[in-house]
């Protein structure tokens, strides 16, 4: 059986040779069995695959004596919520995100909505796939459970709906599940929705919703400018990401997010802790230090970031890869609540998104990440170490290479799937310096790479 799905988040694979109905009803087997789950949150996205997938997999809970509650067609983060929310065992997501349209997956989570990663029990399942199976002397029930109300309730929590004004906002949902949850929220929000992409299909006719590609951004850079409206928004397929353009179309990177979520939750609460990850840092330091809070780094990833917001209580995570994690959201991940925070922002300051990001990008000028194909990534990591780290200010190994001077600093980690090497470089108020630094480390891997 080829159990090639299987990585090290989550599942994701082509159907059906690697996923397919079959697959998943042993799947659905071996979490209970591993898991010793009893009560288990079953969603599914838009693709053409997921709802036959999503009922194999119940099929194979129940078998092996776990109650099955179905919330049917959702995004990844109303498992996360329905799993914590309704003190379920566990939650299994049927998703591929934003790979391709003939691919699925699965993300999967215990109690509390904790991931369940390669490292906590997922090779434990992938292992148990390939035993035999009985079924269990009790079988599980099967019930649908309606999770869009509540979860529309805990969304509007985050925010004073009081503060908020009439307000033009472009939403591109990549014909994901966005759009489903945005119809919802209008019914309570003074915004004026400009609909791109909007209606759920499987067949993804505008491509697979991926904003990360510069190729993907146009249609809501365009209709950003068209309608006047005061930012964009655009979503992955299971909308567990969320991506801004301001008011001009300007793609914002999320590293400048984070900060502005940093800060936003910080007036909140009146301090608190944040996690961030280490690839681009000084912006998100200086936010939290000045709001009163507490800026943690951990490892990339979100398993890493959601057990890190937990051992800290912190109260925001955010990486620059458009994952925004909350403590009040089971420390998981949300697409939503972050572009209701920053839609509360510009009601209540008053002031563009490009006015508030534009003191940011010139404060602390970054590259964004580049990504470079590399034959030996350890070796070209290590001479890079070895020629910037002697005159550096620091070096860490928190996730790759970190190395820091007084104006600049950079980043350069392995990724966990390919054989690139990801770059990104900043400096304090000086582009020029900042692309010069990144100009000369791209030179220097080139020559390395041979």
């Amino acid at each position: 059986m080829d159990l090639s799905c299987f990585k090290a988040y989550d599942l994701r694979g082509r159907v059906p040779d690697q996923l397919n109905p079959i697959l998943a009803e042993k799947i659905g087997r071996a979490y209970v069995e591993i898991t010793g789950a009893k009560k288990v949150i079953v969603g599914y996205d838009i693709r053409l695959s997921s709802p036959e997938i999503a009922e194999a997999l119940s099929s194979g809970l129940m078998a092996a004596g776990a109650d099955v509650f179905d919330i049917g067609l959702c995004g990844t983060e109303q498992v996360y919520f329905a799993t914590s929310h309704y003190q379920m065992d566990g939650g299994i997501m049927v998703t591929a995100s934003h790979n391709p349209k003939d691919h699925n997956g699965m993300k999967m989570v215990g109690p509390e909505s904790r991931p369940i990663s390669s490292d906590n029990g997922l090779n434990d399942i992938r292992d148990r796939v390939l035993e035999p199976f009985f079924d269990a002397a009790e079988q599980g029930k099967y019930e649908t459970l309606e999770v869009m109300s509540a979860y529309v309730d805990h969304l509007l929590g985050y925010i004073d709906a009081g503060s908020l004004k009439p307000m033009t906002i472009v939403c591109n949902a990549g014909n994901g599940g966005a759009g489903l949850v945005i119809d919802e929220l209008e019914q309570h929000l003074p915004f004026d929705f400009i609909k791109v992409h909007h209606e759920a299909d499987g067949h993804f006719p505008n491509g697979v919703p991926n904003p990360i590609l510069p190729e993907n951004r146009s249609a809501t850079a365009d209709a950003v400018l068209q309608n006047g409206a005061a930012m964009g928004i655009a979503w992955d397929g299971d909308y567990d990401r969320c991506f801004f353009f301001d008011e001009t179309g300007r793609f914002i990177e999320g590293y400048y997010i984070v900060g502005l979520l940093a800060d936003q939750f910080l007036r909140k609460t009146g301090g608190g802790k944040v996690i961030h990850d280490p690839r681009l840092t000084w912006n998100t330091l200086d936010l939290v230090e000045a709001a009163g809070g507490e800026a943690i780094e951990s490892k990339t990833g979100h398993a890493f970031i959601k057990q890190r917001m937990r051992d800290e209580d912190a109260v925001y995570g955010g990486e620059m890869s458009a994952h925004h994690y909350f403590r009040d959201f089971a420390y998981c991940d949300s697409g939503m609540i972050p572009w209701l925070l920053v839609a509360e922002r510009l009601c209540q300051s008053g002031q563009t998104l490009s006015s508030l990001i534009d003191a940011r990008i010139e404060a602390y000028p970054a590259s964004g990440e580049i990504n470079r194909t590399i034959s030996d990534p350890p070796k070209v990591i290590a001479a890079i170490e070895a020629r910037y780290g002697v005159g550096a200010k620091s070096v860490s190994h928190v996730d790759g290479l970190s190395v820091e001077f007084d104006n600049w600093r950079f980043n350069l980690r392995m990724s966990n799937t390919e054989p690139v090497v990801r770059l990104n470089v900043e400096a304090r108020g000086d582009k020029a310096l900042m692309e010069a630094k990144t100009e000369e480390l791209l030179e220097e891997m080139k020559r390395l790479n041979v």
